[in-house]
């Protein structure tokens, strides 16, 4: 059975080795928790939930919560927790006046058909709910993206392949939001340095994968060349790598 182009640069996840390289996303989720203010029997939308340990922690709190997410993986990590986790694409999501609050947390620059998420959002939740989220904020990974164009460029790569993401300003977000029915109550803009404690090259394969896929047996050595372009910006004279994330973290209420 042949895998077209389309579906070969599409990004998938395996919930293994997001553990793996990515834990930190979950791990550094307290301040949007913090803004969520989760009071205990609120019905709660997790919207990009991934395998579920976030969506866990508040149903612990007291949360009565629904996770979706697109991937087939993280939806049965999600299960296998005991959750109540949805295959759903965020950019359609299928619910009308049922939320206290829609959450989410390290998923949302990812759909790039924004207004979509956001039409979807206002629509899933109750009059007065609120929608609160963090994710990738203008200037995020600009190093890493910066580093992978570089290399497609001298390779004669796609350069859409390298920079698939979503990554808005605050004056952008707000005005999206305003024009489909949300009161902005607060919205923030902040560099958050992240360590990454299995090196840029797992970072690199586990959410760029088709970036380099598409250099089929050079996979490697444009893998290789982008870490080395990398190095001077993102590696310390001890060896330690540091990604440039840039975070945009949002509350908005539905009157």
């Amino acid at each position: 059975m042949s895998v077209s182009v389309t579906e070969a640069r599409r990004q998938t996840w395996s919930a293994g080795s997001y553990d793996t390289h990515a834990r930190f996303v979950s791990d550094l989720a307290g301040g949007v928790v913090e803004w969520l203010a989760l009071k205990p029997g609120e019905r709660v939308l997790d919207l990009g939930c991934g395998d579920g340990v976030l969506t866990a922690e508040l149903k612990a709190a007291g949360a009565d919560i629904v996770g979706v997410d697109s991937s087939v993986d993280f939806i049965a990590a999600a299960r296998a927790k005991g959750l109540d986790a949805r295959l759903m694409d965020g950019q359609a999501l299928a619910f009308e006046n049922e939320f206290d609050a829609v959450f989410s947390n390290a998923a949302l620059h990812w759909m790039t058909d924004a207004e979509s998420v956001v039409k979807g959002a206002h629509r899933a939740l109750k009059p007065g709910g609120r929608f609160v989220a963090e994710f990738g904020g203008h200037g995020n990974v600009a190093a890493i993206a910066t580093a992978m164009r570089a290399v497609s460029i001298r390779r004669g790569g796609d350069m859409t392949l390298a920079a698939p993401w979503y990554f808005p300003s605050p004056a952008v977000y707000s005005a999206l939001l305003e024009a489909n029915g949300f009161a902005v109550k607060r919205i923030a803009h902040f560099p958050r340095p992240v360590v990454l404690t299995t090196g840029i090259a797992g970072w690199l394969m586990l959410f760029r994968k088709p970036f380099f896929q598409q250099f089929e047996t050079e996979a490697e050595n444009a893998l290789a060349e982008t870490v080395e372009l990398l190095r001077p910006a993102l590696c310390d004279a001890q060896g330690n790598w540091t990604a440039d994330y840039v975070r945009l973290r949002v509350e908005a209420v539905k009157p």
